[in-house]
């Protein structure tokens, strides 16, 4: 099994070498279980991409945009250049642990998942309180998307994900921001049969340490599991 791990960034200088450091350690990879990292500096303005360069070790491939285009453009791009059999979406900060990849592993291995999403609301160890607004609005999409896909997922704006690179195709993907998480699973629930959720660890920042996602990012997500459900 190859794993393709992909890595946005946009201005994550503080953690991104040591999420890369993390990936890197873990005890699941061996012979039967490799990985591959593609790192997408979207145009940071910090010094992400002077880390990045210093690091190269760290990673597979790296990816530089031209400018800023978001975080769905860089995972768009990322798929793009992937070569492995399942896909891992791996954030730059540290607000999800890597420790957790085993979990997605296991299901990929036992049930032959297509995909597997993690869930902050049935925690392993723990979950850090965060906004009540952000709470709220994931509780309203994750009931629809429920609704409109037949699924009993807890949490469907985890950012953690782990899928079948085959159920996805990238020139098929039109958002650019973060409603494109929710595009790529209306997409996997639609052509995918086995679908687990796994209870993950979160450590998840406030705006002023530099959390980019808004309450009002509803609205674009809701249009996406609207609009994929019928296309």
């Amino acid at each position: 099994m190859l794993i393709s791990i992909i890595i946005p960034v946009f201005n994550e200088e503080k953690t991104i070498k040591k999420i890369l450091q993390k990936v890197n350690k873990l005890d699941v990879w061996s012979s039967n279980v490799q990985k591959e990292i593609i790192v997408i500096n979207d145009s940071s303005s910090d010094g992400s991409e002077k880390i990045l360069k210093e690091n190269s070790n760290l990673y597979s491939k790296l990816v530089n945009n031209d400018k800023n285009r978001g975080k769905g453009f860089a995972i768009r791009k990322g798929l793009e250049i992937s070569k492995g059999d399942y896909v891992l979406i791996q954030d730059a900060d540290e607000e999800y642990d890597p420790n957790d990849y085993s979990k997605f592993i296991e299901c990929a291995d036992k049930f032959n998942a297509d995909l597997v999403i993690g869930s902050r609301f049935i925690y392993d160890k723990y979950t850090r309180s965060h906004n009540f607004l952000n709470k709220v609005g994931n509780g309203v999409i994750t009931l629809l998307f429920n609704i409109i896909y037949n699924t009993t997922f807890t949490d469907i704006y985890c950012c953690y994900i782990f899928f079948k690179k085959d159920l996805i195709k990238s020139d098929r993907l039109k958002s650019n921001g973060f409603e494109q998480h929710a595009e790529i699973l209306c997409k996997l629930v639609k052509n995918g049969n086995k679908f687990f959720e796994v209870p993950v660890n979160y450590n998840g920042r406030t705006i002023n340490e530099g959390k980019k996602i808004r309450f009002y990012h509803i609205f674009s997500i809701i249009y996406q599991m609207i609009k994929n459900r019928f296309i």
